[in-house]
């Protein structure tokens, strides 16, 4: 397992990308069903409708999570998507589903201090192919 330890960093970027590619998706076409999760405050701060809302951040999540996944731009894309799920937690609050929020915020921080792992573009594009 020792050598193994050198993937983690590509297994916990991979593994949040996956969450907020199937978020965002999951955003897209199921609109109705996070409306609810909008607060009044922000539909009133942006004058949009609650499914405008819940379509940009969709179509949001849907593009960092697919930088994420492929490790372009890592260090950018994770600072923040950690800043997007730390205002998401604010939000929220500290219920269960804030807990959950909180816990991907300091995962997407981890992959922010990480930066490029063995397995992203970025390294690939800089000719760091190599552990």
């Amino acid at each position: 397992m020792e050598k193994a330890k050198i993937y983690a960093p590509s297994v916990l970027r991979i593994g949040l990308a996956l969450v907020f590619l199937w978020f965002g998706t999951d955003q897209l076409m199921n609109n109705q069903a996070w409306t609810a999760y909008i607060p009044q405050s922000v539909i009133d701060i942006s004058n949009l409708s609650a499914t405008t809302l819940v379509y940009v951040n969709g179509i949001f999540e849907i593009v960092f999570g697919t930088l994420l996944l492929l490790g372009l731009l890592t260090r950018f894309t994770a600072f923040v998507l950690a800043l997007h799920m730390l205002d998401i937690t604010y939000v929220v609050g500290f219920d269960s589903i804030g807990v959950r929020d909180f816990g991907l915020s300091i995962a997407a921080i981890a992959v922010w201090l990480y930066g490029a792992d063995l397995l992203t573009l970025d390294r690939f594009i800089r000719g760091k192919v190599q552990p």
